[in-house]
């Protein structure tokens, strides 16, 4: 027997058609790529939306084709995505600090048939686009006053370009698994690999973000999404974000600390999310300025881990840090370190210690830790395993990638070592390919790059397993100091000293004038491993 409840398709563009009838006076305020701050609402949004929906319909642009976007988190991006997925077709966020030869790979790949971008990558998209040759037009999300002379094919001003439409125009109708929205992984081993959501999966997942413990905001807040639209669905908030009527402060080119403070304060912020390096440059603004920020309650952090005097420092601004945990092939939530009983009351280093954990999944992603074979590992906060997850904002496979990438039983191996705990709190301890196995027993690298990050001297730090005679690996810690500041090899390995089980302290310090990263802000290991792969540990002999 079926239920009898109506088939009300989960679609994108139903969270701007209820932004605009329900909060549709709400504001969207962007620091534009011109300039000046630039305001809007919901209601003009989705107004805008259908005109690109119109004009992209009136190209031919068909249900499935690929529409890609190089662009800052802006009004106008937010526009095209909804106006892009209403008519079925494909919104591919392209990452445009990945290498030029890799925007072309996968603009190949995608076979984008158009192409919307900012005037900040003109410039790029003009030295490569001979190389794609799917792609039909450039749309330039500026105004005519603002629109460079370019040799991009059948290039238009975007404000000219939707004033050729009048938005009398109607989405297009489809199935809620038709594809949505495209963005591919960061390729730092082999090829990207093209991840595909769904109109279903972005609406469950929008929803899923909307959990309290999550992000979790409401009309009467306000949202900086300083992660980039380009970084997985900006962590789904283009979509949370407007199904709850919040107000979404864009930041577009600029996020320095200066910048993103600019906005935090002026439009009283509430919630904002991003990666350690943002909020490592907010920081450092604010204790040199000696800047507060009284409306801001919530800051989550992904992408690489937060260390831990970044967690206390915000809480001593009387901030809630979120510690949050993802991938692109999980839409991207996967966990999320909201206090929960019986932690809820939890103060000072008690604290500390369970916010330092990535946090806990909501409804709709289910964990599990196994070993190699693939057998269950124990919930016990100390047992490493493999970290394998399922739901039903989790890739089942790659796009035009002909491969099973799910078990037995259907989930998806993320390629990180983690812990588990009776509660559900889950700890990043390594990436499988970045743990280090010395004499039989795996050393977390994440460890030990959080505690050696404490030191009041060091910026960033990256840990690498380097070949030893005797115990297969060794952790060789590589520091990046902080401007200015002066340490020896003795000092961090001091600091270090005590706080951790004595053989997982490395054998080494290397310091460096910068750590590489990779597009997507993560410590480039690959790199590092290149950079030193000649070194040879001092006690190598013994």
């Amino acid at each position: 027997m079926l239920g009898l409840m109506q088939n009300w398709p989960l679609l994108c563009h139903r969270i701007i058609d209820h932004a605009a009838a329900i909060h549709g006076q709400q504001e969207v305020v962007t620091r534009s790529v011109e300039g000046p701050i630039h305001r809007t609402t919901y209601a003009a949004i989705r107004g805008n939306a259908l005109k690109v929906g119109q004009q992209l319909d009136r190209h031919g642009i068909k249900i499935g084709d690929r529409v890609a976007t190089i662009a800052w988190n802006t009004w106008r991006h937010l526009e095209a995505w909804y106006g892009i997925m209403g008519i079925g077709a494909v919104c591919h966020t392209v990452n445009p600090r990945l290498f030029p030869d890799q925007i072309v790979w996968i603009v190949n790949h995608a076979q984008d048939r158009i192409m919307m971008t900012d005037l900040t990558f003109v410039p790029l998209l003009e030295k490569i686009a001979d190389k794609m040759p799917s792609v039909e037009r450039y749309i330039v999300f500026t105004d005519r006053a603002h629109m460079p002379q370019t040799t991009l094919k059948n290039a238009i001003a975007y404000e000219d370009w939707i004033a050729e439409a009048d938005g009398d125009f109607r989405w297009k109708e489809f199935d809620e698994n038709t594809a949505a929205a495209m963005c591919y992984t960061s390729g730092t081993t082999g090829d990207p690999k093209g991840v595909l959501y769904s109109h279903r999966s972005n609406v469950l997942h929008a929803m899923m973000a909307n959990n309290p413990d999550a992000l979790g905001t409401r009309a009467k807040d306000t949202m900086l999404p300083v992660v980039p639209l380009f970084h997985a669905n900006s962590w789904g908030i283009a979509f949370s974000a407007p199904s709850m009527g919040t107000k979404l402060v864009m930041p577009g080119p600029k996020l320095d600390g200066a910048s993103v403070y600019e906005l935090l304060s002026t439009e009283k912020v509430t919630y904002s999310a991003g990666v350690p390096t943002v909020w490592l440059m907010l920081l450092q603004y604010m204790a040199t300025e000696k800047k507060t920020l009284p409306d801001l309650k919530v800051v989550v952090c992904g992408g690489s881990a937060m260390p831990r005097s970044m967690i206390k420092a915000f809480m001593d601004m009387g901030v809630e840090p979120r510690h949050a945990w993802g991938m692109t092939e999980m839409s991207p939530l996967g966990t999320v370190g909201a206090l929960k009983p019986p932690f809820a009351n939890l103060t000072g280093e008690a604290a500390l210690d369970v916010l330092q954990t990535q946090g806990y999944p909501p409804f709709g992603v289910q964990m599990k830790i196994t070993d190699d074979a693939g057998k269950p590992q124990p919930w016990d906060a100390k047992t490493f395993g493999r970290l394998k997850v399922s739901g039903p904002s989790i890739s089942k496979a790659y796009y035009r990638l002909d491969a099973n990438i799910l078990d037995e039983d259907g989930f998806f191996d993320t390629g990180d070592v983690a812990t588990m705990d009776p509660y559900g709190y889950m700890r990043i301890t390594d990436r499988s390919k970045d743990v280090i196995k010395s004499g039989g027993e795996w050393i977390s690298s994440i460890d030990l790059e959080n505690l050696a990050v404490g030191h009041p001297k060091v910026l960033e730090a990256a840990v690498i397993g380097v070949q030893h005679p005797k115990w297969d690996e060794r952790p060789l810690l590589i520091v990046q100091l902080k401007p200015d500041q002066q340490a020896t090899r003795e000092d961090i390995l001091q600091y270090m000293d005590g706080k951790i089980a004595k053989w997982w302290m490395p054998d080494d310090v290397q310091f460096v004038d910068s750590i590489p990263h990779t597009a997507t802000g993560k410590i480039l290991k690959i790199a590092l491993r290149e950079q030193f792969k000649d070194y040879r540990f001092p006690t190598a002999a013994a």
